[in-house]
């Protein structure tokens, strides 16, 4: 269970300032616990002792930070059970999710751990002229400075995992603000570092309302902002941050194609299509949304995939049983409902479910969804899915790229050719061949184009990022 209070942490320390925010549990909706929530005061404080601990984070060997991380993977794996419960009440996550994102979390943190020691340079050969006879050059790569971090509810270990760890084998200092909905996992992740000796002013994690929290992206200390959630609030703060670097992992809407040949795979394809668009209730920016599939097999897959639908269990996400739980709060469930009532005013045919309730949102399927409509264009960010046909896999590919998104992609194919062409003419970060696009491992690159953002995370992406070119020439003879 959840502790009665948390404290946040300002410069390595926890710091219980008060219990102004209040941590629900999204199943029942009572109070589950209280944080301790950050001012604008606190806020530059926390900035101020990250830029003064910069000179000693530079010079922090790899092999310290390296052991930081690896500390930290084995207190995860001690407090796992424990993680995967604050998960499950604050985000509303079915346990069996909760378990997989603090295996994910254990994951991003050994990657991380290997990587900390491998951020090498390059030496370069100038003499490519006779005036550059007797010149060397040599490139190393050094951390860019204060980072802002600003993670979102929907995965709060895993994604503030994808932002904490690469800073610490970078060798930045950085001020976080996680989601106030749910800043359970960031502050456990707190605790954990508090315990290492990372210099003071390593790390804050400070929870603070949205409307109180400008520092986070417009104070020129930060030398690089990295924000995750809705592409309305990320491309604000972009036009906000000034000169810093600005890493954006923002929504999207994503496709994944059935191809022709897949009708001895169909209930591989269905349980994955229907693990991609429902998992912890819909909500991940690459959750399955769009479902296209070959006019020829179009009538068996959807048969299979109403009957895998309808046979999901929703409720408590404390049930081991349970599939879909609660979406993050009622406003989010009725925003998304009236997407799709609107839709179904206009056409559209529920063929799964559509049941809402509270926060509650059954698994849905629907089809002859118009393509202008909220439903089909705008990131659902919930439990619902839409199907339609296709004739021409090349039609196929130019239906997914009509969309301001561009996050991933799944294709099911066993053609060569059409997974070489989706890779080649998708506009998406990452094409995923015969899964859906929700699938992510933490070392891969994981980022998209258009509305989704800017910039990739996984682990190595993240580094160089984090950290700048420096270049040295030597002139060597003369």
């Amino acid at each position: 269970m959840l502790k009665s209070t948390y404290p946040y942490y300002l410069a390595n320390e926890p710091v219980a300032a008060n219990t102004d925010l209040a941590v629900t549990d999204k199943f029942s909706g009572e109070v589950a616990t209280r944080v301790a929530l950050a001012d604008a005061e606190a806020i530059d404080k926390a900035i101020g002792l990250a830029v003064a601990a910069m000179p000693e984070m530079r010079a922090f060997p790899p092999f310290k930070r390296q052991a930081v991380l690896e500390h930290c993977v084995k207190r995860f794996r001690e407090r796992a059970d424990e993680m995967a419960m604050a998960l499950c009440i604050e985000a509303g996550k079915p346990i069996n999710d909760s378990r997989g994102e603090v295996t994910r979390l254990i994951d991003t943190f050994k990657v991380a751990a290997e990587e900390s020691v491998r951020i090498d340079g390059e030496i370069l050969n100038l003499e490519i002229s006779p005036r550059a006879k007797g010149y060397h050059g040599y490139v190393k790569r050094v951390p860019i400075g204060p980072c802002s971090f600003i993670s979102p509810f929907n995965f709060p270990l895993n994604l503030a995992a994808h932002k904490v760890a690469p800073a610490i084998a970078a060798g930045v200092p950085f001020v976080m603000k996680p989601a106030s909905r749910t800043p359970i996992g960031a502050l456990i992740i707190g605790e954990v570092l508090a315990e290492t000796d990372l210099p003071k002013g390593a790390f804050s994690i400070l929870p603070a309302h949205r409307d109180g929290a400008d520092l986070f992206t417009t104070d020129e200390r930060f030398k690089l902002l990295s924000f995750t959630g809705s592409p309305a609030v990320g491309w604000d703060l972009k036009a906000k941050a000034g000169k810093k670097k600005v890493i954006l992992e923002l929504g999207g809407n994503a496709a994944a194609i059935v191809d022709s040949d897949q009708g001895g795979k169909l209930d591989y394809v269905v349980d994955r299509l229907a693990f991609g668009a429902f998992y912890q209730s819909g909500q991940s920016c690459i959750g399955v949304q769009r479902i296209l599939v070959h006019a020829s097999l179009y009538d068996a897959l959807r048969e299979r995939l109403i009957v895998k639908t309808k046979s999901l269990r929703m409720g408590d996400p404390k049930d081991e049983k349970t599939f879909v739980g609660p979406m993050i709060s009622e406003s989010e469930s009725k925003r998304l409902a009236g997407w799709m009532e609107s839709a179904v005013a206009a056409g559209a045919k529920i063929i799964a479910g559509g049941k809402v309730e509270g926060a509650m949102f059954e698994a849905t399927l629907l089809e002859n969804v118009r393509r202008d409509s909220d439903l089909y264009r705008k990131e659902a960010f919930g439990p619902v899915a839409i199907l339609e046909k296709f004739d021409d896999f090349k039609d196929a590919l130019n239906t997914v790229n009509d969309s301001d998104f561009g996050l991933q992609a799944g294709i099911f194919t066993d053609s060569l050719a059409h997974a070489h062409e989706a890779w080649d003419s998708l506009e998406v970060g990452g094409v995923v061949i015969n899964d859906v696009p929700s699938f992510r491992v933490d070392n891969m690159p994981y980022g998209g184009v258009k509305d989704s953002g800017l910039g990739r995370e996984g682990i190595r992406y993240a580094i160089e990022d984090m950290t700048e070119t420096r270049l040295m020439v030597m002139r060597e003879t003369w």
